[in-house]
């Protein structure tokens, strides 16, 4: 069995990831390690942005690292054939279901945040992201042509009580090891999906989680708590789509989108899915400057929750943090530092 998979994919994704595996390969050297082509290179090889054989490189695998997806060059596919879609089916196929998205200020970037030092100083909560229902897969979704001229477009937000009830779980396993809190986010006042969401939600606490503390929120609301009093949420849990305009937003309080890691979980066995949550950034793409610390902490994700590596997993974070203390700074953050000098602060703190 391959111990990690790389899909370095497009954009700056390749640059970052070649980071990553640098760390890896000195970390831990006796990890298995394949790479294989995903997403918009997949699609220019082989005519679709994920082979079965790669979708069952990463079924087969302890734990797989991407790196991102997409670019203009692709616009032109056919939507189910572009790179976000083979991203998508990579999700899916694999089944996991509960995005795991830090949001942690590490100290030495309190400053480096456009929010207030004293907002974001000390920052660390977890968004718990409902990964493959909700609107990015619910059916029908189609754009129509509408008779008398003009166009009608259509996706479906659906969930079911199975869905929502175990990414709400995870979210409360979660608290029980962090500070006891669970907030869950959704629309119930104009969704009825987010009713049903809370009333999921509220049922599983009232039946296995009594002794965590749930709060329900509004979506809108939790957007604007975030960039006010962000350090009040503990574990927040939420569906696909609030997922991923939260998760960018909590992103910049810490200081940039290069900085967030993020693990896709499943079923206990099954192999997680962990990438940097910034996207494949082609207007930097090859000039080395990416910022590969999102990637080195997915990696550092990948040893905590998949490869069973927690005391690697801490050496790892621990030199993320000696690094940025000594000043280490790629221009995201402010500073000079090329794509593979900033991994070569990581490799010579650890």
């Amino acid at each position: 069995m391959t111990d990690l998979l790389l899909l370095p994919g497009d954009g700056i994704g390749p640059e970052v990831t070649a980071q990553a595996r640098r760390v890896a390969e000195a970390l831990t050297p006796d990890l298995t390690i394949e790479e294989r082509a995903f997403g918009g290179i997949s699609y220019d090889r082989h005519g679709t942005p994920l082979t079965e054989e790669t979708l069952g490189a990463a079924r087969g695998a302890r734990a797989v690292l991407m790196g991102a997806v997409g670019g203009p060059q692709w616009a032109g596919a056919p939507r189910n054939l572009r790179p976000e879609a083979g991203l998508l089916a990579l999700r899916a196929g694999m089944g996991v279901f509960a995005n795991l998205r830090p949001a942690l200020c590490f100290q030495p970037l309190a400053d480096a945040s456009s929010l207030k030092r004293e907002l974001v100083e000390g920052l660390d909560f977890m968004i718990v992201r409902e990964l493959t229902g909700g609107i990015y897969f619910g059916e029908p979704r189609f754009i129509e042509e509408l008779p008398g001229g003009g166009r009608r477009a259509v996706d479906t937000q659906v969930y079911t009580t199975a869905e929502i009830e175990r990414v709400a779980r995870v979210a409360f396993e979660l608290a029980r090891g962090r500070r006891n809190k669970v907030t869950s986010a959704e629309k119930s006042n104009v969704m009825e999906s987010g009713l049903l969401w809370r009333e999921v939600v509220t049922d599983l606490h009232a039946r296995e989680f009594a002794d965590v503390t749930l709060e329900h929120i509004l979506a809108d609301n939790a957007a604007m708590q975030i960039v006010k009093a962000p350090k009040q949420f503990d574990v927040l849990v939420t569906d696909n789509l609030f997922g991923d305009i939260l998760s960018d937003a909590a992103a910049q309080l810490t200081g940039s989108l290069g900085m967030l890691p993020s693990a896709a979980l499943g079923a206990p066995g099954a192999p997680g899915l962990y990438e940097p949550i910034h996207g494949s950034a082609p207007d930097i793409a090859g000039k080395g400057v990416a910022n590969p610390l999102a990637a080195i902490l997915s990696f550092e994700m990948a040893l905590r929750w998949s490869l069973d590596r927690t005391e690697a997993a801490d050496r790892l974070f621990a030199a993320v943090t000696s690094a940025l203390e000594a000043g280490a700074r790629t221009p995201d953050l402010g500073g000079t530092l090329s794509t593979t000098q900033m991994g070569d602060a990581v490799l010579a703190a650890l």
